[in-house]
Order: C-alpha cells, then structure tokens, then sequence
C-alpha cells in the first residue's frame, strides 16, 4: 500500500506540471477536463491492473496496455517538467530580485510565458506520439533484413543458400491474427533453404502459442525448419502448482514445435547434405549472462560435428557469443541469436546513427557483429514483451544468403 501511496503522489506531481503547461497555452475548459479525464484513467486503470493478482513477472497482455498507456502519458509529462521547473527557478529569481533590488513590497512571482510552454508541449508530443504509434502500428511493422555472407571454406554446394531467421515470437502477446498471417506470408515469401527460430516462442506456458498453432504450421523452407529454446520458454517467469507442472509444460511445447514442423536441437546438431557435401546446424539450450537460465552445453552440442564442417550456431541469448563461443577450440562461422528485442525502442538510419538503451547490457544486440573471423547476427525479435509497442527497432526477419568467397558481409536490402 505505501508504494502505491508514493507513486500516486509522485504521478500527481507530474501531471501538475503537464496541466500548467496546458493552462498557459490555451483556456478552452473542455482541454482541461479531457486532460484530467485521461489522467486518472490511466492511472486508474494502471493501479486495477497491477493490484489484482498476478501469475509471474511477465506481463499479460491487459497490464502490458496499462503498462504502455502509463509511459506514453509520463512520457509527455516528463518532458515538460524539467523545462517547466528550469522556469519556475528562473520565474522565483525573477521575482527575488523584483523584491530585493527595487522598491516592491510585495513578493510578485512573473506568470509563465505562453512560448516557452508551447516548446514544451510540442517536444513533449514526439514521444508521447511515438509510443502510442509503437503500440497501435510500430509492433506489427515488420521488416526483412536481407544480408550476403562471404565464406572462403564454405562447401561449393552450398554457394547462395538462403537461411531465414526468426526470433522471440512471443505468441501470448499477440492481439491481431491478421498482422501474424501477414508475417507468415512474408517469411514464405523468402523462399529460404533452411528457416530457424532462435527461441521464445511464448511468453510464460504452451497453451499461448495453440491458437497460433496452425499459423506457424504454414512456414515453409525447403531443406527444414529448426529451433532452440529461449529463456521464456521454461516457465521460469510464473508460479506452477507443482514442478511437476512446470516439466510438463515445456514437454508440451517441445512436442508443440514439433507439431508446427520445427526440429527443436536440445544441445544437438544436425546436417544439411548437398551433392555430397555438408552444413552442420548446431542448436543449443538457453545460455544467458545476469541470473539467466545457463542450460546451454556447447561441448555436448558439437559432439557429432568434426572441426572442419561449416558451422552454424542457434543460440538464444547473444552474451553467450563471446563468452563460450567465439573462443571455443572449433570455429563457429555463424551464430545466430535474438533475446535483446532491441529493447523495442531505439533509432535506426542506416550509415548513419544505430541506438537504443539495449547498448548499455548487450555488447552484440542488433544486426551483425564480426570476431576472430566468426559471425554473429542478433534478431530484433519476431513479437513484443511488456511495453505492447515497438518504436524505431521494428519486428524482423532476418535473410542471410552464404556466398563462397573472400570473407565480407554485404546488407542487401
């Protein structure tokens, strides 16, 4: 209860600084109620969300939508509050001086000039625009990043062979079947030799991802589709009557991959045989820095493949790369990894600026990363988790083509 009673004062003070700006820009009544109004029903409906009783840490989807609206509507409030308290400080000089140096008797406080809280506000718009845009269009935007890989080794054979990529599908945040059908088509449309899916498939238990079952059933690629497990995909993030439970769960999304067509690699490695010649696709369980699940067994995953295969590498979490991997005595030629979702949020101009907070945890968090000759490319992330929304790092499907070739990488599209 006390935390709710220090954040509801520390919201009212926010949203009086949002209301003064308003009240100095304009006097239409109607804008001050309309303000209020959805002041308290975010509030409200953030404080019925969050009190009522929760299965895990991960959100469902009715509190990730009290959770987005609470950030798009302190996003716009914390923009205003410090420009609008540097001129409160600079409105109490003002009148300190007016007292002390002239021949006032009276303390006069100056009003709040209109300019400086039109500024405000129109600042205070951009982000407050772009999280509800995140959440209304940016989560559903998909984008197929196309790239050409050059191998010097690579098997002849396997000269312009196609791998798309998807990651952290996150099924039980879903709300539009018809954005996801698209999705679906777009992946198909690739026309990939080999499809696979680094992991997070739901977000807490199997039974999200059955209404999307016969969706995903329609991924197509011509030499198979595999898949790992990420950290989600244990149930670690909500509480089971028994562990019992929880076992049985993951068997059941195991065996639910399976049915969707995936071939879920355990700490395993299969072929890709072509004219004699092979592709080694290793797959390894969750293996993550910071309390994250560590069931990754790299040693037990390359059992079956000699030193000399070209290898590809299905790691969930990407702080696995230059931990376990990039050192290991066999040399991984392409790891591929999502987990970070580009942390929803961030600016992407190409030859130009690439950000997002996600920097500051992940070394490797988006794109395509070079080390000792060895790649590895990050996924933004198929779905979305917690903040309903994306904005600026889109959903992605990831297209690699391996060229034989002087090592090089080439963005295509």
């Amino acid at each position: 209860m006390t935390r709710w009673i220090i954040f509801i004062v520390i919201y009212t003070l926010i949203c009086i600084y949002g209301f003064q700006a308003l009240k100095t820009v304009t006097k239409q009544n109607w804008l001050y109620i309309l303000y209020l109004f959805i002041a308290l029903v975010v509030l409200g409906n953030f404080i019925y969300q969050f009190s009522a009783s929760s299965e895990g840490r991960v959100l469902s989807p009715e509190k990730s939508y009290a959770f987005g609206f609470l950030l798009s509507f302190l996003s716009l409030n914390l923009v205003l509050v410090p420009i609008l308290f540097v001129e409160d400080i600079i409105r109490i000089v003002m009148g300190l001086y007016d007292k002390l140096v002239t021949t006032n008797e009276t303390f006069y406080l100056p009003s709040r000039r209109k300019f400086v809280s039109q500024i405000a506000l129109g600042l205070a718009a951009i982000p407050f625009a772009s999280l509800l845009y995140g959440m209304y269009k940016g989560k559903y935007n998909f984008r197929v990043l196309s790239y050409q890989l050059h191998f010097e080794d690579l098997p002849e054979a396997f000269d312009g062979y196609k791998i798309t990529q998807i990651s952290d599908i996150h099924s039980g945040s879903f709300d539009n079947k018809k954005k996801i059908e698209y999705a679906i088509d777009l992946i198909n449309e690739q026309k990939s030799d080999l499809l696979l899916f680094t992991g997070d498939m739901v977000n807490n238990k199997t039974t999200e991802m059955l209404p999307w079952k016969d969706t995903f059933g329609r991924l197509k690629a011509n030499d198979g589709k595999f898949s790992v497990l990420g950290n989600h995909d244990y149930g670690d993030y909500i509480d089971w009557p028994s562990a019992e439970a929880k076992a049985q769960n993951l068997e059941d999304l195991k065996a639910l991959q399976k049915e969707i067509g995936f071939d879920v690699l355990l700490n395993d490695s299969r072929f890709i045989e072509k004219d004699g010649q092979r592709l080694a696709v290793l797959g390894v369980e969750n293996w993550g820095k910071g309390g994250f699940k560590k069931a990754g067994d790299l040693q037990k995953a390359k059992s079956k493949v000699i030193a000399e295969d070209f290898k590809i590498l299905m790691s969930h979490d990407p702080s696995h790369w230059e931990a376990e991997v990039v050192n290991d005595d066999y040399h991984y030629h392409l790891t591929l990894s999502g987990h970070t979702h580009g942390m929803q949020f961030g600016i992407e101009i190409p030859g130009w600026i690439k950000w997002s907070p996600v920097k500051w945890r992940y070394k490797q968090w988006a794109g395509i990363y070079e080390q000792l000759g060895q790649y590895i490319n990050v996924n933004r992330g198929f779905g979305y988790l917690g903040y309903p929304g994306r904005v600026g790092i889109w959903p992605e499907i990831t297209v690699i083509e391996l060229k034989k070739g002087s090592k090089s990488i080439t963005q295509t599209v």
